[in-house]
């Protein structure tokens, strides 16, 4: 008796509007599960007793825009521009007009529907520059890279003459400059871990441990010795790119998740040195009344001491604290200029290619007969010396340290700066640093939902942007100029 084979016919797919929205729902559900208990429960002390205050109705509102807003993205994804740029203005009038119970959802809202209104702009302009390099790829190719290298050149410079002139705008205050200031330091700590991560592959979730390092050597070698910041600068990152060696040679034989857990392991450890080493570091406590720079000998005060003359004395000015703040900001974009100037210029050198040959293969780095002892330990101490002259600048700006400033909190902002930006890209780390720390503090208000907000935020660069933000990187070495270089990979 013959059995008939029974062939199950596969489903057919669902119209696009209807898969949208079947990952909308599903994105809510999950959405939901995660903010249902943290964010919708809160504990109050009411009178000596807790009692748990219910939000569930900001969490219903927050759950619908994520819905729409994972259902305009995924129209956007299944060609429906059209109907995708409706949601987004549909999210931004909702934002702009409707009565919220939090100031927080109004925000999310306007910005869930001007994201999708840009991505959705900016995928028709890529299908659109797609289609045209089919249709004329060597010329279309070559002025595509042209004009890249035109928009970023332009984007450098602009974020450039903005730093210079950013202290001579009306609108800057104290606030602002103490950010701004915060902004370069954290740039000039993502350029150095940049080498490290961006350049050589190395993954290093203890970089904050260099930082420390260069932080308590200068408030050691000043308060304890009288060393000025210039003399105790180079010393500080000498003894950083010293530590870096140290923490190279364990590691010369680790990769991937391995490497990173004995890096952050190296960074906790120095952390609980100085935390428990009190004769040495103060402990807890710190070290405070760190001696502070001084314009070429003029200190920054209202009254100088006796038979010395201040900065505003020098220049005939009146008193204003806003002076010292400007000076350290200028101070610290040379610095992180410096660094950045550096590590472009290394790249073209022998040791930076070989950091890119190690990136992008150990084995075959090995063959080629590059040596990747000598090659990760520069790596390594040449990214914490850096760290060791942002830490001098740290611990000069603050006259205080302890080890509550270099907690692996540190770390992870300053690598997901690097992540985020694009590993290997200058300008990527910029605009990363620029939007990461000023995010947290434009949301500094929302305490309760800043990191909320902050993760949220690196999800969304993740999810659109998942080679980071400026992901290009411009080839180190070119066999046969750029041209023939085009035109091969637009053959390709």
């Amino acid at each position: 008796m013959a059995v008939a084979n029974s062939v199950v016919a596969p489903a057919a797919p669902l119209p696009p509007v209807l898969a949208a929205l079947k990952d909308a729902v599903l994105v809510a559900l999950v959405a939901m599960a995660l903010t249902g208990p943290i964010v919708g429960l809160q504990t109050v002390d009411a009178g000596g007793r807790l009692t748990v205050d219910m939000r569930f109705t900001e969490v219903a509102l927050g759950i619908v825009i994520v819905f729409f807003g994972r259902f305009g993205l995924a129209l956007g994804e299944r060609g429906l521009a059209l109907p995708a740029y409706g949601v987004g203005a549909l999210l931004m009038v909702a934002g702009f007009l409707l009565p919220w119970p939090a100031e927080l959802l109004k925000v999310l809202a306007v910005a869930a529907g001007i994201a999708l209104v840009v991505r959705g702009i900016a995928g028709q302009l890529k299908e659109r520059r797609t289609q045209a390099v089919l249709r004329a790829p060597d010329e279309e190719d070559a002025k595509a890279e042209r004009l890249r290298r035109l928009v970023t050149r332009g984007l450098g410079f602009a974020m450039l003459a903005a730093a210079v002139l950013l202290p001579m705008m009306p609108f800057a205050n104290s606030y602002i400059m103490d950010t701004a200031i915060r902004v370069m330091t954290y740039m000039m700590l993502a350029w150095g871990l940049n080498i490290v991560v961006g350049l050589a592959g190395l993954l290093d979730l203890g970089y904050v441990a260099f930082y420390a390092v260069g932080a308590y050597t200068y408030s050691i070698l000043s308060k304890d010795f009288g060393f000025g910041f210039w003399g105790a600068l180079p010393i500080a990152g000498a003894l950083a790119a010293s530590f870096g060696i140290l923490l190279g040679f364990p590691v010369l034989r680790l990769r991937g998740d391995y490497l990173a857990i004995v890096t952050l392991g190296f960074g906790e450890i120095i952390r609980i040195v100085l935390l428990n080493w009190t004769s040495f570091s103060g402990g807890p406590n710190g070290i405070g009344s760190i001696p502070r720079l001084t314009f070429f000998g003029y200190p920054f005060a209202r009254r100088a001491p006796e038979g010395e003359v201040t900065f505003h004395q020098l220049f005939g000015l009146d008193f204003s604290p806003l002076h010292r703040a400007v000076f350290f900001f200028y101070l610290i974009l040379v610095l992180a200029l410096v660094v950045n100037f550096f590590t472009i210029r290394i790249r073209r050198l022998p040791v930076g290619r070989a950091w890119e040959a190690l990136r992008e293969d150990e084995i075959a780095c090995r063959a080629l007969g590059i040596n990747p002892t000598n090659t990760k330990l520069t790596a390594f101490a040449i990214g914490a010396m850096f760290a060791g002259f942002a830490g001098s600048f740290f611990a000069t700006t603050q006259s205080f340290v302890s080890p509550e400033s270099f907690t692996f909190l540190e770390s992870a902002m300053i690598l997901a700066i690097v992540v985020l930006g694009g590993m290997g890209s200058q300008l990527g780390v910029a605009l990363a640093a620029i939007l990461i720390i000023g995010l947290t503090e434009a949301f500094r208000g929302l305490a309760e939902y800043r990191m909320l907000v902050f993760g949220l935020g690196m999800v969304m660069i993740m999810v659109w942007r998942p080679r980071g933000l400026l992901a290009h990187r411009d080839p180190t070495v070119l066999l046969h100029g750029r041209k023939s270089v085009l035109k091969k990979g637009a053959a390709a």
